[in-house]
This record gives C-alpha cells, structure tokens and sequence, in this order.
C-alpha cells in the first residue's frame, strides 16, 4: 500500500506527532498502523484529521488506481469536476 500521508503532513505543515495526537493515540501506535494494515475507520480519521478524502491519502497509480489493503482488488479512482 502506497499511502502519502507523510506528504500529505509536510504539506499541511502538520507533524507525525500532533496528528497522533488528532487521533487520540500515540504516536508509536499510528506508525505502527500505518505499517501494517490500517483499516478502513482508520484512514478515514486520518484523512478527516488531515482535510482530505480517503482516496487522497493513497498514491495515484499510473492506471488511476488503488489497490484496497484489505481484499486486494484494485479499485478504479476517478477525479470528479
């Protein structure tokens, strides 16, 4: 899984730490999740914490795509105007 959140943290000018602290754990703790495999109500509280959708958090494919890191399957992601 390709997520960009520490871009998304530089960007907003935002340390690991105090989105740590957003979430309600420790700073350890949501390193560790990112690592893994964070689930789904995870990264929407981050992307919440952050601004951003959930689709934001991950890295575009080539093909517009992500992959789900739950069940594998690729998922087509498209802009809307």
């Amino acid at each position: 899984m390709d997520l960009r959140i520490k871009e998304l943290l530089k960007e907003k000018g935002i340390m690991h730490k105090e989105l740590a602290e957003k979430l309600g754990v420790t700073d350890i703790a949501l390193r560790a999740s990112l690592k893994g495999n964070p689930t789904i109500g995870t990264l929407e509280k981050i992307a919440t914490a952050l601004g951003v959708t959930v689709p934001e958090l991950f890295a575009p494919q080539p093909t517009n795509t992500i992959t789900c890191p739950h069940c594998g399957k690729s998922i087509r992601i498209e802009k809307g105007e």
